[in-house]
């Protein structure tokens, strides 16, 4: 029997909320369920109403529940939001016996001090991740666990976020009857589900699209070097095709998902789609060329943004591996051509499949689960790193056995893990 603890990835996003329940086979996961439900009270990844909220997390967890017969009780949950800021600082540890070899908790005792740091009023240190160390002056060492030294140093990636956001949501999953496990800052999850350690060394850019925000994380010879989170997302696109086109918000997403392009072509030009009208009024035609255009220009201007952040990290000209777009937004038809054509980098989609075991069907097969399949990657890794803190039973439970499965310690197999369409027929008809 797979004794492997059971770790549940909770993802607040600003147009769904995702539960995915996993247990680690092997080098890969094995996904036991997953539940989606709209997300009714999040705007631009911040929570704006605590009671949908909590509403759509409820429906949520319980099509997980009843999908893999395993009683949630802790989860793993993604922060985002425009109040996410990043900043770099070098702590300073002086080991008493310098002939001692560094340990793990010397390492430990400096990133803990990182969290003393003072941070503007009304924020919290979200994350602390560590980069290059130095010992002794000997500046670049990646890894000093068993080293000599007197002097430990080491540069800081620090991420704060306000603390009212994440005390929404920490109310949010209380309220839902949940153990809120661990905080995660969601490019940072979604970067675990879609990178890999080679594209991570050479250096790349993930830049993950969701309904209210865009997120950016940069990593650079397998170092996080940057992260920032831009206020504009989907829904954003959205509202512009419904101020273009005159159409209801539905319809608006409708037309995004199956015919909308970054890209205008002239072949879009006699390309017609008719809308219902509304209670009997006369069908609207739109131009599939305008619609394109439409997005086009929001789509560049976000782009845009994201190269902005590229360049103020001062690594863009050391990014071999080039851009990783993902989420909700990468499936827009002839996206990684615009990106190419506004960033200059090599770009792909990036789909959380590379450490899912096989699975019948392909829900999980797209770009818009990516966070909440890093989110279960975040989780085997913060018990790898604390091998102490198992899973409680409590935790994992199946609700089909009276038997309770108790988490075994973590090995170290996570460092494996972690470290255009043409032809659209004239006339179609989009329903109400």
């Amino acid at each position: 029997m797979n004794r492997e603890p059971i770790v549940v990835g909770l993802d607040i996003g600003t147009t769904k909320i995702c539960v995915i329940v996993a247990r680690r086979q092997g080098d890969r996961f094995e996904v036991l369920g997953m539940g989606h439900a709209d997300s009714l009270g999040v705007q631009r990844g911040m929570i704006s109403n605590i009671e949908r909220t909590v509403d759509s997390i409820e429906r949520a967890v319980k099509q997980a529940t009843e999908a893999s017969q395993v009683e949630i009780r802790e989860v793993f949950v993604g922060i985002a939001g425009q109040h996410i800021r990043s900043m770099q600082h070098r702590g300073l540890l002086v080991r008493k016996d310098g002939e001692s070899e560094i340990s793990a908790e010397d390492i430990r005792q400096l990133t803990d001090d990182m969290h003393k740091m003072v941070v503007n009023p009304g924020d919290r240190i979200i994350h602390v991740l560590p980069q290059e160390f130095i010992v002794d002056n000997e500046p670049n060492i990646k890894d000093p666990v068993g080293m000599c030294g007197v002097r430990l140093e080491a540069n800081f990636h620090i991420i704060t976020g306000q603390i009212s956001a994440a005390q929404n949501i920490l109310r949010c999953v209380n309220k839902c009857g949940l153990h809120l496990k661990e905080l995660i800052l969601e490019p940072l999850a979604s970067a675990a589900a879609v990178l890999d350690e080679e594209e991570k060394e050479a250096g790349v850019v993930l830049v993950d699209i969701g309904g209210g925000t865009t997120d950016v994380a940069i990593f650079h010879d397998h170092i996080i070097r940057h992260t920032c989170v831009i206020p504009f997302g989907g829904n954003v696109i959205t509202d512009d095709i419904i101020e273009g086109c005159r159409v209801t918000r539905d319809q608006a997403e409708k037309l995004k998902r199956r015919f909308g392009s970054a890209i205008a072509s002239a072949e879009m030009d006699n390309q017609i789609i008719s809308i219902p009208g509304i209670r009997g009024r006369p069908a609207k035609e739109i131009s599939v060329r305008n619609l394109a255009n439409i997005i086009n220009a929001r789509m560049e201007e976000i782009l845009e943004l994201v190269d902005d952040e590229i360049e103020r990290s001062g690594f863009k000209r050391k990014l071999v591996a080039g851009m990783v777009i993902t989420g909700g937004g990468a499936q827009l038809k002839n996206l990684v051509q615009l990106a190419e054509y506004v960033t200059g980098l090599g770009t792909r989609i990036g789909i959380p499949t590379e450490y899912l075991a096989p699975m019948p069907g392909d829900e999980l097969k797209h770009p818009m689960y990516s966070t909440c399949v890093g989110l279960v990657i975040n989780g085997y890794r913060h018990y790898a790193q604390q091998p102490s803190l198992q899973p409680t039973d409590e935790a994992a439970e199946s609700s089909g056995s009276p038997r309770k499965e108790k988490g075994n310690r973590i090995q170290n197999l996570m460092d494996r893990l972690l470290g255009g369409v043409k032809g659209i027929l004239l006339d179609e008809v989009i329903d109400k």
